[in-house]
């Protein structure tokens, strides 16, 4: 397998597997970024040839959108496919946009409008709603975290993945920013720890990196215990934002991100990458980035 997977610039990977087939969900990334009116999906059986799914999203059914959606989450739920994505790059309250839902039959598409409005488009707790991360936990509930600006909320989706359940406080969105954190929240559970990842640094140079912490409740608190994926002479540098995908035959994870060449000024240039993602003792290892594996 090479890296990157496929030519082209994408970003801000969303990594899932349906019946043996493995999806990649992306932005496409331009420097212009409000050139990203629709995303774009990836599918494989074997990680190597891939095929692409272009403009998943029937964006008629977002009429209120007119610049830039970005950072695709997905999940299945009672056999029907959700997409979370950010829209409009909203910066105060009143602007219309924000984290939007869309429904499918199968994970490749098309989705189709869901609510006919944001899923959420205020700021809480000081969160830009950007950056979804969609995580099934293993007795199926399904928490959404998200968070631009610096900020990591939490909510619990209900059943019909039109809005949340309050937690046993009585909030419906909890913050739970970790230390360092900037956006792209990601979360693995295994042997009954929950691993949040999160994306530190700045998406347009290679400050970007990934850190991650560790905690038996999905909620946390989550401490940094470390930066796990950056800049790495020569290859690449501003890796971040990233997915997982889980091989379950040989026990195996794989990290899906994004990273840059080396110097390029182009803040736009990002790449779609997998390497392995390798577990320590209740920790994450430092990743390795490769040109291929």
């Amino acid at each position: 397998m090479t890296n990157p997977i496929v030519p082209g610039w994408y970003a801000d990977p969303e990594a899932r597997t349906y019946h043996g087939r493995h999806y990649i969900y992306a932005t496409r990334s331009f420097t212009e970024y409000t050139r990203q009116m629709n995303l774009d999906a990836f599918s494989s059986e074997d990680l190597i040839d891939w095929k692409v799914h272009e403009s998943i999203i029937e964006m008629d059914d977002f009429p209120w959108i007119w610049r830039a959606v970005w950072a695709p989450t997905q999940i299945e739920h009672n056999g029907r496919h959700y997409l979370v994505f950010a829209s409009n790059d909203i910066q105060k309250d009143s602007e219309a946009g924000g984290l939007e839902i869309a429904v499918a039959d199968a994970p490749e598409g098309p989705y189709r409008g869901y609510l006919h409005r944001p899923l959420i488009g205020k700021f809480i707790h000081g969160a830009q709603p950007i950056d979804a991360h969609l995580f099934k936990d293993d007795d199926g509930v399904i928490y959404l975290y998200y968070g631009g600006w610096g900020h990591c909320n939490v909510a619990r989706m209900n059943e019909q993945m039109t809005g949340f359940v309050p937690f046993p406080d009585g909030q419906m969105i909890c913050s739970i920013t970790p230390p360092g954190y900037v956006e792209g929240p990601c979360m693995i559970r295994k042997e009954g720890l929950y691993y949040l990842m999160w994306s530190m640094g700045g998406w347009t140079n290679g400050t970007y990196r990934v850190a991650y912490g560790v905690s038996d409740n999905p909620l946390g608190p989550f401490d940094n215990k470390g930066t796990i994926l950056e800049r790495q002479e020569p290859l690449a540098e501003g890796p971040g934002h990233h997915g997982y995908l889980h091989l379950p035959d040989r026990d195996e994870w794989l990290i899906v991100y994004h990273r840059r060449i080396i110097g390029d000024p182009e803040p736009g240039n990002r790449m779609l990458c997998i390497d392995r993602m390798e577990f320590d003792a209740g920790g994450i290892r430092p990743v390795v980035m490769t040109s291929g594996w």
